[in-house]
């Protein structure tokens, strides 16, 4: 590690990943991961689902211009982008990638929130 620097060189992290390092067997098999919950349950068939609802939907398919309200970890209202939608059990999600103001200036940010957070522009 060189003077001045904090935490895992790069060799060091790259050492305990598990990838093997170059002339090494990279027929080995991989750790696996440990299963900590059941696989996600495949999504329901699009054509049984009713349509999404009016607010912030274009019918050309692009994105649509939107307002979100209080995203988890940034409170406040921020210009986002919507880019699809898909029913849960909870009802309506859209997914929109929006900006935040962060402490060296602003962060893309891109997640599936309910429709009561999406407001149209």
């Amino acid at each position: 590690m060189q003077r001045g620097r904090t935490g895992r060189s790069l060799g060091e992290r790259a050492a305990s990943s598990g990838v093997p390092a170059a002339g090494e067997d990279w027929d080995a098999p991989f750790p696996q991961a440990t299963a900590s919950a059941a696989p996600p349950s495949p999504p329901p068939d699009v054509r049984d689902l009713p349509p999404p609802p009016p607010v912030v939907r274009r019918a050309d398919g692009r994105g649509r211009h939107c307002w979100v309200h209080d995203p988890p970890g940034a409170p406040g209202v921020w210009p986002g982008l919507l880019v699809e939608w898909r029913q849960t059990d909870d009802g309506w999600h859209g997914r929109v990638a929006f900006t935040v103001a962060g402490p060296a200036g602003s962060v893309l940010m891109e997640a599936w929130l309910p429709a009561a957070a999406l407001e149209q522009r």
